[in-house]
């Protein structure tokens, strides 16, 4: 049997088989579940890091678990657990492995995308997919265009189905996915999503993912030749830029949850060296590293900055679950953006000075590829450029000052 990620002589795709997946009821079982997940994902996360290992078997158990259809609506046969309850999966598993934690991501992000947009027929038959164990992967961004809004892959008519192609890149979760979803223009220069079932001719994945942080996301290219498509297996996603929602500011409540996981992480560790490693400062007048009062107040600073980080990512959950079961005006959704967006700041910095303290304070022995405790800052870095916290800032910055609403986009 081959490997999902291998190719036939002809490029042909190659779809990962379908698990039977738990369907959870309840938020606290889905907690749980993250949970577990995390301490079966934990075991090797340094070794698949430095290896860049993808993680199969994680992504398998994620799945079969229950997790990936947590945020399938209730009216669907799914649990529909609450924006917190979301944030807090996100960030056990980020704690564990924020590689992992990523792969997802962009899946519970099109859930609410099918949720909004999407016919009463193509939510039937996606939920039901998700919840039957099919994973949704993303081939979104390019490289080459003049930002990442601009879009140079296509979709044209061909009598009764259409015509898909162009190529993708930072493709976080296409290679273990069963849908993999391409933005694209129509002929009439409107955004579509399409989804494209694994192994469909003309469809080809490849892993040349090589960022130093987040290795084994397998955030790669995604190409499109001349890939056939039915009417139905297309949404307009286009409609989301058009009217008031939650939709950019869920996908930053993720990341934001994934930011403060590898924070977490970080300090966990830096914990553990000092207490267990780090030898004390010879003018210190102390036996261990621990007791070093300069030390303390240090690692004090990050914990209320990451206590800080946490509380407010909690509150922009509540904000969304407020405005959940209801259409949203242009007011409700810039208090939502505002609100995660204020949680992306602090996780955001939190992450990456938790990172880097890290060395400060445990010390050069640190640094030993032994330990490979270079992998948080790695990723928190990688990570957290995904959206520039400076942009954030001033939409804050304006949103309070002078009332200006937030762009509505993914990444506000």
């Amino acid at each position: 049997m081959l490997k999902p990620d291998t190719l036939l002589d002809n490029d042909q795709d190659v779809a990962p088989p379908v698990y039977p997946a738990r369907i959870l009821t309840t938020d606290a079982e889905a907690i749980a579940a993250a949970h577990e997940l995390a301490r079966f994902a934990a075991q090797e996360a340094s070794l698949r890091d430095q290896e860049r290992k993808l993680p199969w078997a994680e992504i398998e158990r994620f799945t079969t678990s229950g997790l990936g259809s947590v945020f399938v609506p209730r009216a669907f046969g799914g649990p529909q657990v609450s924006f917190v309850t979301i944030a807090e999966i996100f960030k056990i598993i980020a704690k564990a492995d924020p590689a992992l934690a990523q792969i997802p991501q962009n899946h519970f992000s099109i859930l609410n995308v099918i949720r909004s947009v999407a016919s009463a027929e193509q939510q039937q038959r996606l939920f039901e997919s998700v919840l039957a164990g099919w994973r949704i992967g993303n081939a979104g961004p390019e490289r080459g265009s003049k930002h990442t809004l601009d879009l140079k892959a296509r979709l044209t008519p061909e009598g009764d189905h259409f015509r898909l192609n162009g190529e993708k890149f930072y493709s976080t979760g296409a290679l273990f996915a069963h849908w993999v979803t391409v933005k694209a223009l129509d002929d009439t220069g409107r955004q579509v999503m399409a989804f494209v079932r694994r192994g469909t001719p003309g469809l080809r994945i490849i892993d040349d993912w090589s960022g130093f942080g987040q290795r084994t996301t397998a955030s790669g290219t995604v190409i499109l030749n001349n890939v056939r498509l039915p009417a139905e297996d297309i949404i307009p996603s286009g409609l989301l830029s058009t009217k008031p929602s939650l939709q950019g500011a869920y996908a930053q409540l993720i990341h934001a949850a994934i930011d403060a996981g590898i924070a977490l992480s970080a300090l966990a560790d830096l914990r553990w060296f000092v207490v267990g490693k780090t030898r004390p400062w010879p003018e210190a007048g102390i036996t261990e590293a621990r007791n070093e009062p300069y030390l303390i107040a240090e690692v004090g600073r990050l914990e209320v900055e990451l206590h800080a980080a946490e509380a407010l990512l909690r509150k922009a959950a509540g904000v969304l679950d407020s405005f959940k079961d209801q259409p949203v005006d242009e007011s409700q959704a810039a208090q939502a953006s505002i609100a995660v967006a204020e949680a992306k700041v602090l996780t955001s910095e939190i992450a990456l000075a938790a990172s880097e303290k890290l060395f400060e304070l445990a010390g050069s022995r640190a640094t030993l590829a032994e330990f490979n405790l270079d992998r948080h800052w790695r990723n928190a870095r990688t990570h957290t450029l995904h959206d520039p916290v400076r942009w954030k800032v001033h939409a804050i910055g304006n949103y309070h000052l002078n009332g200006i609403s937030p762009a509505r986009h993914a990444w506000i």
